[in-house]
């Protein structure tokens, strides 16, 4: 068996729920995110000199999914502007699940940008200077979309903002 097989085997057994986890709370949907930890494996992967332990293949292919997301976001919204279509999804409501389904619909309406950074900061629990670096961007950037998607969040699910900091 060579190396990256042992090294791929090896990464989806010790973390491959913890990436199936993040990319769902990045795009939202199971099917979306499954694609997207396919795709971020297929990209990190496919070079022909993987190397590192788990920790460090983990961080290639979560950099790889982050990316990934934001660009597929950024096209779709670009293709969404000028198709003219909208297009309602079906929602389905159960009582257990109301609270979920509203935070995922008020995760929907950020951008892609601030989506992520929310998740970073919340889920993966990263500093505001880990996650510019991670989208690669200026440290206030990152400050104006986590101050604008709490303010987006917390008026939508009728929360204090105070409690979301």
């Amino acid at each position: 068996m060579a190396d990256w097989e042992r090294a791929f085997k090896e990464l989806l057994v010790v973390r491959g729920a913890s990436l199936r986890a993040y990319a769902y709370l990045l795009t939202g949907e199971s099917a979306a995110a499954a694609d997207l930890v396919q795709d971020a494996l297929l990209r990190v992967f496919s070079r022909l000199r993987v190397r590192g332990d788990v920790e460090q293949l983990e961080g290639y292919v979560r950099r790889a999914m982050l990316n990934q997301y934001v660009d597929g976001r950024r096209r779709a919204s670009l293709w969404n502007a000028r198709r003219h279509l909208l297009v309602d999804p079906v929602a389905h409501h159960d009582e257990d699940h109301a609270l979920a389904d509203e935070v995922r619909q008020a995760l929907s309406t950020l951008s892609p940008k601030q989506r992520a950074c929310i998740v970073l900061r919340y889920y993966e629990d990263l500093s505001v200077l880990e996650i510019a670096d991670q989208l690669d961007c200026a440290e206030g950037t990152v400050k104006r979309h986590l101050a604008d998607a709490r303010t987006r969040l917390a008026t939508q699910l009728a929360i204090p903002e105070e409690t979301m900091r």
